[in-house]
């Protein structure tokens, strides 16, 4: 998304902000606004935003009193620019029959706090009066990716902790030529709470030996190829391995790259046939290499990486032959104990280079549990 198509949706804002008053001032001490949550019950989901007490201190008690006042209850997401950023907490959306009013609402009340944070994906920061800092309200956008050319224009007051793949889809909501909202997203609560750490992440707690308990099935077009896992020698890249499989992020990748005699390769993200979702994005993580004494011989799955050995993430390969020249330089996580004849059809398909000819899917990835 190009910044300049965001800016010029902030400049159909109202000229003038509501009725001139002094400017909120928090009235909480400090000590009681940190570590406080927003939680947002949207028609889409549940998203939990972490407040930054100390970077915006008016803004966050300005909305901690807001909220508590049941002023962002029954608004609506009036703007948005596809999956890059969400705009809400207008009291006028709470009219359904007032559209023409939307996004001149609760602005006015607030100075400009500038801070050091910056628009990475799930800030949320203060709508103002274009050429007017010192304008902010209850009206706030949420930006679902990194919105570098917003930094130093805009209070930020928050971050999703929880829910940001609730705020891309909010994004997606179709909107007319100006990009207004042409659907509801209402706001159904927004509630204030101290502070809950978020869970962890699947298969964090899971120990080795419920992890080795797992197998994966990979339904190619070849067939299916089932794989068991080795978390006593690669524990985190089979718990990667896990969370991936487990949201779907595998299904409908291809097979990019067959080496007779050596290895074949997919988990290549652009090769997906459909786009990944917010919450498949956010596991991409690199994975600190994690070698040890497995030789890599036929059937082997191994982790692919970069030059850098501590960057692997999602793509792996399946050995087809003895690969002396990867022990000890490759995670080796797991291993064909089923299917190989699937593996050695993928191994003979035609290739351009190492680049099959003809797609070869990775249709899904299904987990059996223990």
């Amino acid at each position: 998304m190009k910044h300049r198509s965001w800016r010029l949706l902030l400049g159909l804002l109202c000229a003038t902000p509501t009725a001139a008053q002094e400017p909120f001032v928090a009235t909480l001490p400090i000590e009681e606004m940190r570590e406080k949550q927003l939680v947002v019950e949207t028609t889409e989901g549940t998203v939990v935003l972490d407040l930054l007490a100390d970077a915006a201190p008016n803004h966050v008690g300005l909305i901690m009193q807001r909220a508590t006042e049941g002023v962002f209850d029954g608004t609506s997401f009036h703007r948005m620019v596809l999956r890059g950023i969400v705009q809400g907490g207008d009291p006028n959306t709470k009219d359904a029959s007032a559209p023409d009013q939307y996004g001149r609402g609760g602005l006015g009340l607030v100075a400009a706090e500038p801070n050091g944070e910056t628009h990475s994906a799930g800030t949320v920061s203060a709508i103002t009066v274009a050429g007017d800092p010192d304008s902010g309200g209850t009206q706030f956008l949420i930006c679902v990716v990194d919105q570098p050319g917003l930094d130093g224009q805009y209070t930020i007051w928050g971050r999703v902790a929880a829910g940001l793949p609730v705020i891309a889809r909010i994004s997606e909501t179709p909107v007319d030529a100006n990009g207004n909202a042409t659907e509801r997203v209402e706001i159904l609560s927004a509630t204030v709470r101290d502070w809950v750490p978020p869970p962890p992440p699947p298969f964090t707690t899971d120990s080795v030996e419920e992890l080795a308990g797992y197998q994966a099935v990979l339904e190619t077009d070849a067939g299916p190829v089932t794989i068991e896992f080795f978390p006593d020698r690669a524990p985190e890249h089979v718990r990667n391995f896990l969370r991936l499989a487990d949201t779907g992020f595998y299904d409908g990748m291809a097979f990019h790259r067959v080496v007779p005699g050596f290895v074949i390769q997919t988990g290549f993200p652009p090769t997906r046939s459909t786009p990944l979702s917010e919450e498949q994005r956010m596991l991409i993580q690199n994975i600190s290499l994690e070698v040890s004494d497995t030789l890599h011989v036929k059937g082997i799955v191994s982790m692919a990486r970069g030059d850098d050995p501590d960057s692997a993430q999602t793509s792996f390969f399946i050995v087809t032959d003895t690969s002396p020249e990867l022990d000890g330089v490759y995670s080796a996580f797991g291993r064909v104990v089923s299917g190989i004849e699937a593996v050695e059809q993928i191994e003979q398909s035609p290739t351009n280079g190492e680049e099959p000819v003809t797609r070869v899917e990775l249709r899904a990835v299904r987990l059996v549990a223990p």
